[in-house]
């Protein structure tokens, strides 16, 4: 009985979860895809360093980047949480109703350009030198569009961004959620940055053949 359970434990704490995280419905998709909007624009803030003095600051090129991915992975599971919520006629989504055209437009180059500006960010990493001949400029022209792309996708989202980051304010304050689902997206935003940064400490030893490389 007791081994029995005991395997059940794991299954309602993930069920928990689930239901903390979507419990903030529309106004907590809001604040999740808000709060990993002002992180990832603070980390590339301290990106755009990096490159403006890449000789020296490679490795924290490298290492923020990686650390990216977390939050970017949070990011587009938001968003595209929405996006199959309105599309697939939840009635809350409806109402609210979509973005405006112009961002509905942009939305697939921001994804494609995001996917392509880290994958190609990754294969360079784990390749080495020998593949800058060709997945170097991939990557410079992808991150071109895709700051581009991202910069205009901001700037849309600006004016909304206060009232999404406060949008369950009407909802207790209280950290043991009572239904708003606020303790839950902390939990998520908060893995997306711990798992980021775990990846980029366990890949922080394929530094080095970049760093050789620029070195001589």
């Amino acid at each position: 009985m007791a081994t029995h359970t005991d395997t059940r434990r794991p299954s309602r704490a993930r069920r928990w979860l689930l239901r903390g995280l979507f419990a903030g419905g529309i106004a907590g998709n809001e604040q999740l895809t808000a709060l990993t909007g002002v992180v990832l624009i603070l980390l590339l803030a301290a990106l755009g360093i990096t490159i403006v003095r890449i000789g020296g600051l490679l490795n924290a090129h490298m290492f923020i980047g990686m650390l990216l991915i977390g939050p970017v992975l949070l990011k587009m599971a938001s968003t595209g949480y929405r996006f199959v919520r309105y599309y697939t006629a939840n009635p809350r989504y409806r109402a609210k109703g979509p973005p405006a055209v112009e961002l509905r437009m942009l939305a697939p180059l921001v994804v494609f350009t995001t996917v392509v500006v880290f994958a190609s960010g990754v294969a360079l990493l784990f390749v080495g030198p020998s593949a800058r001949g060709t997945l170097t400029p991939i990557h410079k022209v992808s991150f071109v569009a895709w700051l581009a792309v991202t910069a205009l996708h901001v700037l849309g989202h600006l004016a909304e961004m206060p009232r999404a980051l406060a949008a369950d304010r009407h909802r207790p304050r209280e950290w043991d959620d009572h239904g708003s689902g606020r303790g839950a997206r902390a939990l998520a935003l908060s893995g997306a940055l711990v798992g980021g940064l775990v990846l980029a400490l366990l890949v922080e030893s394929q530094f080095g053949a970049w760093a050789h490389f620029h070195h001589h």
